[in-house]
């Protein structure tokens, strides 16, 4: 990407596609003010995420769900993700918005956010007020904070590539590593305070008889820190709008430089021949011939396409993610039933008893400790994110991403072996490591692949 002005004090940043021959190859360095602003996106994100992860177990109990059924709302928002995140993806991609190519999705879902939050912190409470048939309102309740689950769930597992692509676009490598580094700080201080806020007996305190419930305190807050932090990252750094180059470029234009200028898209692990600010002409003279960016542009994403893109990686993309989805799946499995699991087991509480029985007051009790272990893990997440550049040196990136999945092995035998309060609590620092490898070094991974793939076409 490089910088232009349109206006005097206004400055856009154009992709290299969009740059002529002798245009920057660099955006230009941010200030870390930037950086900070953009990664409250994060801070945001994660803070309603610890909160969902904290009470969607409990509430989706409470409101009568079956327990052999709330395992699959867990399932619907991934299935989702799996079948439009590419196509989504593709379309951001090619968006010619005039607020940019990232910002309008990330507004999208942000929003879907808002609404699901809404759905599965007050559903109860708003079927409870309009239906008086307590069938129906079984019924209602438990559909209403399902569906409300598998929407926030959906957006906030979406909203991160769309978050991490507007950082790629519009910075350095340089600042790319800044950003990741911040992205993961505020990941975790957004999860600590998102959990402090579960833990918190609000039914006791002013606010909380106020609002009516704990759970509407928690949407009064989630909701407010959520729209504050979308917006400040909104107007963190400004991304240009797409030009459709095909049409600004004249008839009589060279075809040589029309490959140079055209926004063409590229196979696995091949990049432009970028040298001095220069496009290497026989690479473009060459795409020009083997591409054609209408075409490229228009060509929908399918599931075979999908499926023939995973297969057609490099073998180090295709470990990266391979990996990297085994690690997810084994953290959020725990994280999303820690608090049940201390409720249940640690506490030996009982979600379906009455909400006034003391088995379920217990329960409510283990779900509260299991929010100040899920806060410990958030903060030492952020503060092993503060460490990891200094560890980078001697044991390298992979080093630091196999530690993060040992240490939180370990520490997940530990709970289960051993389900007493304080050795959960202890354990919880390590899945703060894993929390922090997960949300940093495959995308430090990422970049420094690609940085050693320059390099390679450059010194050809």
């Amino acid at each position: 990407m490089g910088d232009s002005s349109g206006q005097p004090g206004i400055h856009t940043y154009k992709s290299l596609a969009e740059e002529g021959p002798f245009g920057s190859v660099e955006p230009p360095k941010r200030p870390t003010g930037s950086l900070v602003m953009h990664s409250m996106a994060m801070f945001g994100r994660e803070f309603c995420y610890a909160v969902e992860a904290a009470y969607v177990t409990p509430v989706l109990l409470s409101v009568g769900l079956p327990r052999s059924l709330y395992s699959m709302v867990w399932l619907l928002s991934p299935v989702l993700g799996f079948l439009l995140q590419p196509v989504v993806g593709l379309a951001s991609d090619h968006c010619r918005a005039r607020w940019g190519r990232r910002r309008p999705y990330i507004l999208t879902l942000g929003i879907v956010m808002l609404l699901g939050m809404a759905m599965y912190l007050n559903g109860d409470a708003i079927v409870s007020a309009l239906i008086a048939d307590p069938r129906k309102k079984l019924i209602w309740a438990i559909s209403v904070t399902m569906i409300g689950v598998v929407l926030f769930d959906f957006a906030a597992d979406f909203i991160d590539g769309p978050i991490k692509a507007y950082l790629f676009d519009v910075c350095t490598h340089r600042d790319k590593e800044r950003g990741l580094h911040y992205h993961a700080l505020f990941t975790g201080l957004g999860g600590a305070l998102g959990y402090l806020l579960g833990a918190i007996d609000w039914a006791h305190l002013e606010l909380g008889r106020l609002l009516g419930t704990e759970f509407q305190v928690m949407f009064f807050f989630s909701s407010s820190v959520l729209t504050l932090c979308f917006i400040i990252h909104l107007f963190s750094i400004p991304e240009a709008p797409l030009r459709d180059v095909a049409k600004d470029i004249p008839p009589q234009q060279a075809p040589q430089d029309l490959a140079l200028s055209s926004d063409r898209m590229y196979e696995y692990g091949s990049i432009e021949k970028v040298k001095n600010g220069y496009v290497h002409p026989e690479l473009a003279l060459q795409g020009e011939k083997n591409k054609n960016p209408a075409e490229q542009t228009r060509r929908a994403v399918t599931m075979k396409s999908l499926l023939r893109a995973l297969l057609s990686m490099p073998p180090h993309y295709r470990c990266l993610c391979i990996s990297h989805l085994i690690g997810w799946t084994a953290f959020l499995s725990n994280m999303l039933f820690f608090t049940d699991f201390m409720g249940q087991i640690v506490y030996h509480g009982d979600p379906y008893s009455a909400h006034n029985s003391t088995e379920f007051l217990i329960y409510q009790r283990g779900v509260e400790v299991g929010c100040w272990g899920l806060c410990i893990n958030s903060v030492f997440s952020s503060l092993y994110s503060y460490f990891q550049k200094a560890l980078v040196p001697y044991i390298g990136l992979k080093g630091l991403y196999f530690m993060g999945y040992l240490l939180f092995g370990l520490g997940t035998g530990v709970i289960g072996l051993f389900p007493n309060v304080y050795s959960s609590l202890v354990m919880c620092t390590l899945f703060g490591v894993m929390s922090s490898t997960l949300y940093t070094v495959p995308f430090n991974l990422l970049t420094a692949y690609h940085r050693e793939q320059q390099e390679e076409q450059v010194c050809c």
